[in-house]
């Protein structure tokens, strides 16, 4: 979102063009304390919302038609819930991790290592917590372009931030353990980027990234139906939108 307060109407009028067909919506980045999210907005579509929020910075949400259940906003781990990035919640039998994984910076500088870190402090809640023959979606920004397709120039990007081979490795570790990356298993060649930057033009020249997936097990992967990039609303010039676009799945019920 980069800031829901200074998105939330960009958001409800793309739900209201879609004729709000979207069921759940996983948000990142909020940037504000929970009294700053538009939570009768949300009600008055038809949605209800879990939320973990922090003043500035960070700050996740699910937003769904139906009940969120067995919601976790703190994971009992010092470096999962220091920063507000990570959210879980079950709607109907599918559980959901909304993710706001750290942007990092150069190699070796303190926010590098935390989000090394921070990867592998996921890969052991996964591994403790959750299992890959069930019914589990991991979505949201995650700050790795995760092979060279997903980088709009591979040369000039190379070992830049969220392109760095040990970041991409941590990524692919989080995959290993038993998640399909949504878009790329129906489009094995796709080159669809989900963020731009605000600088240039990027947004109309298309030099972009990929670093917003939905993954999921097995199990819902033979439920997919459809995956896509709304381009529209980082196309809006007013108001401004996000550096993001929003990434859509479709599953069978």
């Amino acid at each position: 979102m980069n800031s829901i307060r200074a998105r939330q109407d960009l958001l409800v009028s793309w739900l209201e063009k879609r004729n709000k067909d979207i069921d759940i919506l996983c948000l990142q980045e909020l940037k504000g304390e929970e009294e700053h999210f538009p939570t009768s907005l949300f009600t008055d579509l038809g949605y209800e919302a879990a939320l973990f929020t922090q003043a500035q910075y960070n700050g996740v949400a699910i937003v769904a038609k139906n009940p969120l259940n067995d919601i976790s906003r703190g994971f009992g781990n010092p470096v999962l819930d220091e920063q507000k990035r990570l959210l879980q919640a079950r709607v109907n039998d599918i559980s959901i991790i909304n993710i706001y994984a750290p942007h990092g910076d150069e190699r070796g500088t303190d926010k590098y290592k935390y989000k090394m870190h921070w990867y592998e402090e996921l890969l052991l809640y996964l591994e403790n917590n959750h299992d890959p023959s069930g019914l589990l979606l991991v979505a949201g920004d995650f700050n790795v372009a995760q092979k060279e397709i997903d980088v709009y120039d591979s040369r000039s990007m190379r070992d830049a931030v969220c392109t760095m081979p040990e970041e991409r490795l941590a990524l692919q570790k989080i995959m290993n353990w038993g998640l399909i990356d949504a878009y790329r298993h129906l489009y094995p060649q796709g080159e669809d980027y989900t963020w731009w930057s605000y600088l240039g033009g990027s947004i109309w020249k298309n030099e972009g990234m990929r670093i917003d997936y939905i993954f999921c097990t097995a199990p819902l992967a033979d439920r997919l139906v459809s995956v896509e990039v709304d381009l529209w609303p980082r196309r809006r010039r007013s108001p401004t939108p996000s550096d993001h676009a929003p990434l859509i799945a479709e599953f069978r019920n």
